[in-house]
């Protein structure tokens, strides 16, 4: 009986241990799949908002400079209220009601909208989106390491070499991509 308790035991071993081995290869392969999923869903984000913050940032901040250019502009050569003629006080007082017009319309759909608070914003949400890049990047590399090494170590390489699991690749940024993105470029192309 003992035999047969034993040679059933083998058995199992050389029939689940490799089933066993090559699920856990397949499970750590599509990890790397997932992992480079998570990357290409943050470049993507970076991709489609970063313009658009860009864009929104740019387009207030040359609101506020309009608005107060104008006011600027009608007070330019005078110093004081005092010095002003009645047509120039007429002038300034509907040109100043104007541009204030203007900007509380927005100020009234935008109460907290600032061009300072713009390129905070902005610069929080590079500084996010590049964080979440940077973790994307380390997640993979670990998963690729791990399935590395399941393919290299026995008796798992065994399992690995019949079915031919080749090694995967860890990232490697290009000098390239090792700098700063440049945001003025950026604002320097509207």
């Amino acid at each position: 009986m003992l035999p047969w308790i034993i040679l059933i035991v083998v058995l199992l071993v050389i029939v689940v241990a490799p089933i066993s081995i090559y699920n856990g290869l397949i499970r750590r392969r599509n990890a790397i799949d997932n992992a480079q999923g998570a990357i290409d869903a943050v470049l993507k984000q970076r991709f489609d908002l970063l313009p658009n913050l860009v864009e929104t940032v740019s387009q207030y901040a040359a609101h506020e400079a309009t608005l107060l250019g104008t006011v600027t502009a009608l007070r330019r050569n005078k110093n004081s209220y005092g010095e002003l003629t009645a047509d120039e006080k007429s002038a300034f007082d509907s040109g100043f009601t104007r541009s204030l017009r203007d900007f509380y319309a927005v100020a009234e759909n935008y109460p907290d909208l600032k061009a300072s608070a713009n390129y905070l914003h902005l610069q929080r949400t590079l500084n996010e989106l590049e964080e979440q890049l940077s973790a994307a990047r380390r997640t993979y590399n670990a998963v690729v390491t791990d399935y590395n090494n399941a393919i290299q170590v026995f008796p798992s390489s065994l399992v690995a070499g019949m079915f031919r699991f080749a090694p995967a690749r860890v990232l490697e940024t290009p000098a390239a991509e090792q700098t700063v993105p440049n945001v003025r470029n950026l604002f320097n192309n509207r």
